[in-house]
Formats: structure tokens, sequence, C-alpha cells
């Protein structure tokens, strides 16, 4: 898939800004704050809907509008679609594809696929569980659009249930008897079975097929020194892909944390607390690992997410490097920049052009980025 052009209309600092991409490399140039890293999250929209930078729309909009637009034109094996979102500022989104507005976000999905790498990412290695499960549920989202559907379906039951067990422990702190709160919360307990072991399934099954190729380039990057572990660890643990036993277990550890999730007023039984490990060495990463090797780590992370998106839609995706070369040692660099090729059109940021060797420059075009303005560089 090749990303042909992006239009930015008063999106983040971009007032009114189309950019052609016309090699398979981009480099874009420039200061920090001017720009660069919102190019990136444009594109990082089109293809998750999802912006690790932003959780609001309103933030994505230039102070002085009330909405802004991301549109692309993208060609795929298939043929040519062009994308478009819009951010209104008091909230509401409105997507199309090929000028025609969709229903349903999902079906926005899948025109346009994307790995981004930047250096919040190493916080998949050392922060909480909760940024290990978006970055696995934002792939699963890519190879599987549907998987946004059973997401929010999973959010919306524990949503719910929660607000329930909420009001039966006020209800006991206050000795009010309440008839309808147990009923109430079986039928919740069912669906939160339902829709958790949906969410659990396909996260045991991607981590599977991801894991082994992690793995493979791991070993490479570390030079065959070091051996790196994914380990799923649900909330609710099953033996087999079966949806009625996985469902069966959820109803039973609910059941076993009844008197807990009463007391606490909130579900604590749920894919809302899985985790995902990753040992080096059979030593939790997270805890032990050094910095070079989380680095690396988070490398191999992410060129296996590209591999998996192209074995599964059939082609390359597009990789968002965000001034990424800073944060790895030469080695490092070289491995990426190597492995990059010119198999997957590649955007990348730095504040450096030095950065490159030469024979990337050549085939890069090169763009500066001031002030949410983009100029073409001609090197001579």
């Amino acid at each position: 898939m090749y990303l042909k052009s992006l239009h930015l209309r008063s999106f983040r600092n971009y007032v009114d800004r189309q950019i052609e991409f016309k090699a398979k490399k981009t480099i874009l140039v420039g200061n920090n704050a001017q720009g660069k890293s919102n190019l990136l999250e444009a594109v990082e929209l089109l293809a998750s809907l999802k912006s690790h930078r932003a959780t609001r729309d309103r933030e994505l909009v230039l102070d002085s509008a009330s909405m802004g637009q991301v549109r692309a034109i993208v060609e795929r094996a298939y043929g040519t679609s062009e994308l478009s979102i819009v951010f209104r500022r008091q909230g509401g989104r409105t997507v199309a594809v090929n000028r025609e507005n969709l229903r349903r976000q999902l079906d926005f999905l899948g025109v346009l696929n994307a790995v981004q790498f930047s250096s919040l990412d190493l916080d998949l290695v050392r922060g909480a569980p909760e940024s290990r499960r978006s970055w696995i549920d934002g792939l699963l989202i890519q190879l599987e659009p549907v998987y946004l559907s059973i997401l929010q379906q999973y959010n919306q039951v524990l949503k719910q249930r929660n607000a329930l067990l909420k009001k039966i422990r006020q209800n006991q702190e206050n000795s009010t008897e309440s008839s309808d709160g147990e009923p109430q919360l079986k039928l919740w307990d069912e669906q939160l079975a339902a829709a958790g072991s949906r969410v659990a399934r396909r996260r045991a099954r991607v981590i599977a097929r991801l894991a082994p190729i992690a793995q493979s380039w791991h070993r490479r990057i570390s030079g065959e020194t070091e051996l790196l572990e994914i380990n799923y660890l649900p909330s609710v643990e099953w033996t087999e892909d079966d949806p009625v036993q996985v469902q069966q277990a959820f109803l039973a550890k609910i059941q076993e944390r009844r008197a807990i999730e009463q007391y606490q007023g909130k579900t604590v039984v749920g894919t809302h607390r899985d985790e995902i490990e990753f040992t080096i060495n059979q030593t939790p990463a997270r805890y032990y690992g050094s910095q070079g090797q989380q680095r690396t780590l988070v490398l191999a992370l992410k060129l296996a997410e590209l591999n998996l998106i192209e074995e599964v839609v059939g082609e390359p995706p597009l990789l968002l490097l965000d001034d990424v070369l800073a944060e790895l040692d030469p080695n490092r660099q070289q491995q990426l920049l190597e492995v990059i090729g010119d198999r997957f059109q590649t955007i990348i940021t730095t504040t450096h052009i030095d950065t490159f060797n030469h024979d990337w420059i050549e085939d890069s075009q090169i763009l500066a980025v001031e002030a949410g303005k983009i100029s073409e560089v001609l090197l001579n």
C-alpha cells in the first residue's frame, strides 16, 4: 500500500497543508514542536482511528477553528481510495471513504495500515498494564476491524456492571435492601463473560502469532545473546480456545470474587485486568531490563507488527518513525534502516538530517517542517 497524499486542514498546528509523497521514504526534518509528530499522528488516525497522543478530539483541532480534517489518498493493490476524518471541537466525528460518509466507524478501518514507533513506545515495557493492553488492541483493530466493535461492547458492559456494583455497595452501606440487585447482576455477569471471552480469545491468538516473529527479530538484533518470551496473562485462565469453555471460566471466576466485587463496588474480573509479560532470559523486562534491552525489545515488537500485518492483509503497511533513531545506538539504527530498505513506505521524523547515511538521503523525499509549514528540501 502507498500513501499518495495527505491534506491537513485546521488539524493541530496546520492551517491548510497538502503533502504529496513522491518517494518510498520521506524524512521530516525540523526542530521540536514544529509539527512533525502531528503529521504522523494524522496518518495514525487514518489507520486506527486512535491517537496515542490525544484522548479528546478537541485536542486535534486548531485553536482558532471549530473543526479540523484529515484527508488522504491511499493506493492499494485493489485500487485507490480517498479517506477523510472530520473532527469537531464540541465532539463527534465524521468518517468517509471515497467521499461517502459511513455510519459505522469500523467500516473505515482496514483501508490504510500503519505501524508507529516513537520514544513513547518504551511504555510498552516499563509502563502500566493498560499501555500493553492498548498496544495489543490497536494491533488487533488493524488486523480484524470488527474487533473495535467487540471491544466497545465489552467496555459498555463493564461500565454498566460497575454502575450496578456501586449501587449495590451503597445500598449495603445504607442498610437498604435491594430486591433486584442480585438478579440484575447475574444478567450483567453473563454479558461480561460473553463479551470478555471474545476479547480474551482474540488477544491470546494474536499474541501466539506475534511472539515467534518478535523472538526471531530479538535474537537477530541482540546478536543471539538473549531470549525474548511474550506471555499473555489473562485475568481469567482457560485451557482450550472454545467460546463456551472460556465463558464458563469467566462466570466461575466472577462467582469466586463476588464478595470482593460487592465490597469494592467495581468489577475485578475481566479483560480490563489482563497483563502481557515480556521476559528476557526468563527475567521480567519491566523491572530488570536495561534501557538498551528495553529498546531492543520494543524494536523487535515493532518489526514483528510490520511482518504480521503484511502477512494478514497481503500488503506491507506504512512505517511511521517518530524521532526514534536518536533513541537507538548505532547498531540498532543500522539494523532498523536495513530492515526497512524499500520494502515499507516510511515516514520518519528527525531533528538532524545527518543521522542518515548518504544512500538513505539520496533515496528519500526530504521535507522541512517549521511552525506548521512544510517545504521540500533539495540537496545538491
